[in-house]
């Protein structure tokens, strides 16, 4: 896989049916090692390491309802009382972060009223603050520590 724009991290490998599978730590399995799979698993070590997000809030491919078709949030953060804080949409990449991709984002937001959106391939990160009064987002440069 790539280098991306996180630190480096050690993960456990293994191959099976001529797959290579990577290690979980939330999900306490190997998953398909795609490219996507590949960033979400080095963001979510960056927002535990880093940002200290206790990886008992983090839930992963959290499935939600959306004018009656199913979806699924690649990362859902809850804040301490388990309100949703912070979604992250993780894109391969090679995958070019566009206005789609925002606007996928944004109708997830639309039913979990997250606090924060974060937009990633990788290589590029892209952090918002909700502004729930004025129906939009405010980009940041980075997403505040975990307190």
């Amino acid at each position: 896989m790539i280098k991306l724009n996180l630190p480096d991290y050690n993960f456990k490998f293994k191959n099976s049916e001529n797959k290579t599978l990577i290690f979980d730590n939330l999900r306490k399995k190997y998953m398909v090692l795609t490219p996507e799979e590949w960033v979400r698993q080095n963001f979510v070590s960056y927002l535990i390491d880093v940002k200290k997000y206790p990886a008992s809030l983090i839930a992963l491919e959290k499935q939600l309802t959306i004018n009656n078709r199913k979806k699924r949030t690649d990362v859902l953060i809850f804040d301490k009382n388990g309100a949703h804080n912070i979604i992250v949409e993780c894109k391969a990449p090679h995958v070019k972060i566009t206005q789609d991709t925002f606007d996928q984002i944004a109708r997830y937001n639309l039913k979990l009223k997250a606090n924060y959106l974060i937009v990633t391939n990788g290589l590029a990160h892209f952090y918002c603050k909700m502004d729930f009064t004025k129906e939009t987002y405010i980009f940041l440069p980075d997403i505040p520590d975990y307190n």
